[in-house]
């Protein structure tokens, strides 16, 4: 006899499983659009101004269904580079900051003045604007770096100089922002 007043009934795990794979397949391909960029790739821009985007790079936009990107000015003389819904992110969250503030009307304004959106072609080739290869004192060799939701692209002698004055203070870095 039941003394808690509860009822006890069997669950069909059959009929709850296919459901259970349904969600970790969506939760799984949203991780890996999100997450999707990573990995340090050395190319060249062409002598038609062109820059290709790795081919690692096209296979994982190809399966995600990514065709357009935004470049922007980045940080740290770079250009970031972002597939258009990560893009929209951050617009929205971007024309959420309150305008009143001067340093969001900066950041803002330099942000999206130096924006242009790109459409590789079927080699997956592109041109970078000259007013973003200044900023990032891009001339032919350039690294592109995968951030998990963006690419930065970078001359290759200023990402040497920035990994070797960052890379020996990684670990603290880490200890400091890291809850590990």
């Amino acid at each position: 006899m039941n003394k808690g007043g509860a009822k006890w009934s069997k669950v069909d795990f059959h009929s709850f499983w296919p459901h259970t794979l349904l969600f970790l397949n969506i939760s799984i391909s949203f991780l890996l659009i999100k997450n999707m960029f990573y990995g340090e790739y050395q190319h060249n821009i062409d002598n038609k101004g062109r820059l290709i985007l790795p081919s690692r790079v096209r296979e994982v936009c190809k399966e995600a269904g990514i065709e357009r990107f935004f470049l922007t000015q980045g940080l740290d003389k770079c250009i970031f580079m972002f597939s258009e819904s990560e893009w929209k992110a951050h617009e929205q969250k971007f024309k959420s900051m309150p305008f009143t503030k001067q340093q969001n009307r900066s950041f803002n304004r330099m942000f999206f003045s130096r924006a242009v959106d790109i459409v590789p072609d079927k080699q997956g080739r592109f041109i970078i604007p000259q007013f973003l290869k200044d900023y990032a004192v891009i001339e032919r060799e350039v690294i592109i770096i995968g951030v998990s939701n963006r690419m930065e692209i970078w001359d290759r002698k200023k990402w040497q100089e920035f990994y070797s004055n960052s890379s020996g203070s990684f670990e603290e870095i880490a200890e400091n922002i890291l809850n590990i």
